[in-house]
């Protein structure tokens, strides 16, 4: 009997957790994973699950709430992760990744981005804003964000990235976003931030490259224009899609009608990108994403 002047023990909090996971798919899987999670106590309030017949992989997206602690999970799920060969990623609900955002001069994307940010909408923080030209340290000022010009020219490619990666570090950076970088990335950090970058960039039927597209759009009478995001990878503009718009336009369109239908297009697509994937929403299938919304 519990004495009146001893008051109860606290009950554990009970918190919510996102469960992403993939491995070489066999029979099994759900049922191990979902007897880990009971073990742990944990309650599954939503599971979301996809076997890839172009790679015989098998990707699976659980939400749950339990009162064992993340440390609780993942101890429960290491054998089951063991047995079938599994990667998993486990994250407090609510978590915010932190964001390190590259920007040339074109502000739309970023804006859309902070603005996103600001309300509430994307589950991320933004310590840092690097750009290869100054021009927008103004903005990055009103929202109270470090803003760091790292010029980039041929002769200085490989000292602006290591300043790049010393900023990574220094922030402890788990995505980094391209908001219109015109730069390129050398493959060696492509290859780092494989999963963790993603780009944005305008994409038509047909595609057109290099200076003024929506301006060749115009000339050759496009009837749809769009916006794709992607993850980064060493094949320019070719990475796992993860979200992309478009829109039906007609001969009436200037050029620079089309150019801002554009720029709307791109935001609304990065900034879908960027929560999914803060949200763990996104997992990797080769050259192709997993997107389970």
């Amino acid at each position: 009997m519990t004495s009146p002047l001893t008051a109860p023990a606290p009950s554990a909090e009970i918190r919510s957790y996102s469960l992403s996971l993939s491995c070489p798919d066999r029979p099994g899987i759900v049922h191990g994973v979902s007897g880990a999670l009971v073990a742990a106590g944990a309650n599954i309030t939503e599971s979301q699950q996809y076997g890839s017949p172009d790679t015989g992989t098998f990707f699976m997206r659980v939400a749950l709430a339990t009162d064992a602690g993340e440390a609780g999970v993942r101890g429960h799920l290491a054998a089951v992760a063991a047995k079938f060969g599994m990667e998993f990623s486990l994250a407090p609900e609510g978590a915010r990744t932190r964001t390190m955002i590259l920007v040339s001069k074109a502000d739309h994307c970023l804006n859309d981005l902070l603005f996103q940010h600001r309300s509430g909408i994307l589950p991320i923080n933004i310590p840092v804003i690097v750009s290869n030209h100054p021009d927008l340290a103004g903005l990055a000022a009103f929202h109270g964000i470090e803003f760091h010009h790292i010029p980039v020219t041929s002769s200085t490619k490989d000292t602006a990235e290591a300043a790049l990666r010393a900023l990574m570090a220094k922030h402890d950076i788990e995505l980094v976003v391209l908001a219109r970088y015109m730069q390129i990335l050398s493959d060696e950090l492509c290859a780092d931030l494989r999963g963790r970058a993603i780009n944005i960039h305008h994409s038509f039927l047909p595609s057109f490259k290099g200076a003024r597209p929506y301006h060749q759009a115009h000339t050759r009478g496009v009837k749809l224009i769009g916006a794709t995001a992607h993850y980064v990878t060493g094949a320019l503009d070719e990475g796992p899609i993860i979200e992309q718009e478009v829109i039906r336009v007609d001969h009436g369109r200037t050029a620079g009608q089309l150019a801002t239908i554009g720029r709307q297009l791109e935001g609304r697509a990065l900034v879908q990108a960027v929560q999914w994937h803060a949200e763990h929403r996104v997992l990797l299938d080769g050259t192709r994403t997993i997107v389970f919304g």
